[in-house]
């Protein structure tokens, strides 16, 4: 692997990129490179970007390292024509953990991103990851497979038609992927949220080739985490919305899973959406500040 960075001024602090061992460039946004403590590394959901993080880089960057990741496809980062699974976005994970040499680092996935922590644990364990915070995420997605010989959980809101639908459409003409993409955009923010802000989500969005997007979205559906949360032993913050498209109750469980984990719901006055980091991030980020300076 190889690393370089760049002092060309982004919105949130300053560019790098790495190579993975399959040649793939992967761009990062970084702040606080200089401050002591433990780095924060923020994996954003599907479809999402390290510009989404431009609030906690620039927040969370005043007082400690953070690390906002585009994945393979996704924002700035190169567009391959494989990879578009967990395994492989864990595995490029930590590969910027060990190109940029960040040792026992805060891991925050949001959505998708925390299927990518499981998947990075369910291979790596705690090898450089001192901390895990997860923003509203079920470990399983799938209603079809919830029940599956273990306890049901509230947080399975994906149905196979539904989710072939959508990647049908993905893999489909113009209008068929704007009308995926729009209605993604829309499960993630408040009614509140404004246009300019929607916009801005549906344009990240489509950064993400389509057809990729397909291929991520069904091996996001098929993938069950539950018996790895169990087996985490790394102090965890699980955070939710009362506004998410997930189920009342999942932050609760997911917390439940994991030995020790705390959670932590926005309520709707304080904008919990699934984007809740961006529509409220001085609570966000006083939250995350919160639990990394906690001593359990």
């Amino acid at each position: 692997m190889n690393v370089e960075g760049s002092n060309t001024p982004v919105p949130g602090g300053r560019e790098g990129e790495i190579v993975t061992d399959d040649g793939v460039r992967l761009r990062y946004q970084e702040a606080g490179a200089g401050n002591p403590g433990h780095p924060l590394v923020l994996v954003p959901g599907f479809g999402q970007t390290a510009a989404g993080f431009a609030a906690q880089i620039d927040g969370l960057g005043r007082h400690r390292r953070v690390i906002a990741l585009d994945q393979r496809g996704h924002g700035r980062s190169e567009r391959p024509a494989h990879g578009y699974r967990a395994s492989r976005l864990a595995m490029d994970l930590h590969q910027v953990l060990e190109a940029l040499d960040l040792r026992d680092a805060t891991l925050l996935g949001h959505s998708l991103g925390c299927s990518v922590l499981w998947c990075h644990w369910d291979l790596f364990g705690s090898d450089r990851t001192g901390r895990l915070v997860l923003v509203d995420q079920s470990p399983v997605m799938s209603s079809e497979f919830a029940g599956a010989g273990q306890e049901a959980p509230p947080a399975a809101v994906f149905t196979r038609d539904m989710t072939l639908g959508f990647a049908a459409g993905l893999r489909g003409g113009p209008d068929a992927v704007d009308a995926v993409v729009r209605a993604v955009v829309a499960m993630l923010h408040s009614p509140s949220l404004g246009e300019d802000e929607v916009r801005w989500l549906v344009e990240q969005t489509r950064l993400l080739p389509p057809r990729h997007a397909a291929d991520l979205l069904l091996d996001h559906y098929a993938n069950d985490w539950r018996d790895v949360l169990p087996r985490i032993t790394v102090p965890a913050l699980v955070v939710g919305g009362e506004l998410s498209f997930l189920p009342p109750g999942t932050t609760e469980w997911v917390a439940s899973l994991i030995p020790g984990a705390r959670a932590r719901v926005f309520s709707a006055d304080e904008a919990g959406s699934h984007l809740m980091f961006r529509e409220n991030p001085a609570l966000f980020n006083r939250v995350v500040a919160d639990f990394l300076d906690s001593t359990g």
